[in-house]
């Protein structure tokens, strides 16, 4: 019997790669017995914990596999997001979840949350302030960050990028956050979209949680494996974008070739069969030549449409010249006496931030043709201080209010150019709007200075 115990125990040793126990049953004295016992005790408790980490690690797999299956182009970039934090918010039982990020280079930053309601789980897209980027994408060294407030403070945990805690628990990065956010408790992650785009997730109030410094470890493995996903959706959209403005391209130059071209031959016959009929018939006479003003009219459109098609692509070095290009032809196509005046030699904006200008420029253009009945308008570009400061002035009948109201303003009384509203919100610049009915208006944006990449921001 003892022999047989002997054997098994050994067996069970050999399956497990451990070593046997080296000792016979018979010559087992009390002192052997209790420390082979201790072994034995030993052995189970570690064997229980590698069971159990195992165990953890194949969740946190699972966890993260389905979370990479929501990645999908079809589902676009708000359903991918909404899929990812509606997964972290129900991981740990959270009251919101919510993401920031910002693109390289740019100004806007984005604000993205899910919360915890009764009917529903869906993805709210919130209007970032000039405070945003403070609260949410704060400079650190803590790559992770666990904080919970108390009467003193904050009680922390920080990690690295490498996930070693550091012991410097310094918080006062968090100020901003307990401006702009109300929370007992909150996990924080960086992340990064590529070389384009940096963001922070936070994890507002959870409740349910390991050691924090596990479970920050554990979203920094999340953060590595999901911000690649993301950003191929990104980048298929991308893809998606761009093969989109080939077409729209392809289909404004058949426009051109096309449609305008006819238009404009009907338009000269017109015109060469209202001159050839004099007075002889005036009612035909001013019939044509409303016909004429109306085929003209179209042809305008259709060439504004054909410009609103294509996509721009101008950056610092081009740009002068293609607003200079823009108001010039302006002025040939409209008859409306428009100049421009520079102040500069040149600029230093991103690319992205030279589209968004010259579009604005072209919008205001636009709209001084279709609704000011201006017969003069000035585009200037200026330095201010370290902004750059876009102006477009015309001496038509001006907008709906007299006096100047800021870009806040014209939003709360829901005055004032949409479109270019919402281009200005996404430079972060200022827009203001000065109008004298009767007399004409003033359209001004005071764009913020192009930002360097910091290594060191999330």
């Amino acid at each position: 019997m003892s022999v047989g115990l002997e054997a098994a125990a050994d067996r069970w040793l050999k399956q497990a790669h451990l070593a046997r126990l080296g000792v016979s049953v018979h010559e087992l004295n009390s002192q052997q017995l209790i420390m082979s016992s201790v072994y034995l005790l030993v052995l189970g408790f570690l064997l229980g914990y590698m069971a159990q980490n195992q165990k953890k690690i194949r969740a946190e797999r699972a966890v993260i596999t389905r979370v990479l299956s929501s990645a999908r182009v079809e589902a676009g970039l708000s359903g991918t997001m909404e899929q990812i934090l509606t997964e972290v918010l129900n991981i740990y039982g959270a009251r919101r979840v919510l993401s920031a990020s910002q693109e390289s280079n740019s100004y806007r930053v984005f604000l993205a949350e899910v919360n915890r309601t009764e009917n529903s789980q869906r993805l709210r897209w919130r209007e970032a302030t000039p405070e945003s980027e403070a609260a949410y994408l704060f400079r650190s060294p803590a790559d992770a960050i666990y904080a919970v407030r108390t009467a003193n403070g904050f009680r922390t945990v920080l990690l690295d990028r490498d996930g070693v805690r550091l012991r410097d628990s310094n918080a006062t990065f968090l100020e901003a956050l307990t401006r702009a956010e109300a929370f007992a408790c909150v996990f924080s992650v960086a992340f990064l979209f590529g070389k384009e785009w940096s963001a922070r997730a936070f994890v507002f109030d959870p409740q349910m949680m390991a050691d924090p410094e596990e479970e920050l470890r554990f979203l920094q493995d999340f953060a590595q494996e999901v911000g690649p996903a993301i950003y191929n959706v990104y980048l298929m959209r991308r893809l998606r974008e761009r093969a989109g403005a080939v077409e729209r391209a392809r289909f404004a130059r058949e426009l051109h070739d096309g449609a305008i071209q006819s238009l404009i031959a009907v338009e000269m016959q017109l015109d060469v069969l209202r001159r050839q009929s004099g007075t002889q018939a005036p009612v035909v006479n001013a019939e044509l030549g409303r016909i004429q003003k109306l085929l003209r009219e179209e042809v305008l459109k259709l060439r504004e449409l054909m410009q609103e098609m294509k996509s721009f692509e101008v950056d610092a070095d081009r740009l002068l010249g293609f607003i200079s290009d823009m108001v010039e032809r302006f002025r040939r196509e409209t008859g409306i006496s428009a100049h421009f005046l520079c102040e500069l030699e040149r600029v230093e904006l991103p690319q992205k931030v030279c589209r968004e200008v010259a579009r604005i420029v072209q919008e205001s253009l636009v709209n001084v043709r279709k609704h000011s009945g201006a017969r003069n308008v000035l585009v200037r570009l200026a330095q201010k201080a370290d902004d750059l400061q876009l102006s477009i002035e015309d001496d038509g009948c001006g907008f709906a209010f007299a006096g100047k109201l800021s870009g806040a303003e014209l939003e709360t009384k829901g005055k004032g150019p949409a479109v270019i509203s919402e281009r200005v919100r996404l430079l972060a610049a200022e827009l203001a709007i000065e109008s004298n009915p009767g007399q004409g208006a003033k359209l001004t944006v005071r764009i913020p200075p192009a930002r360097k990449t910091n290594q060191n921001q999330v």
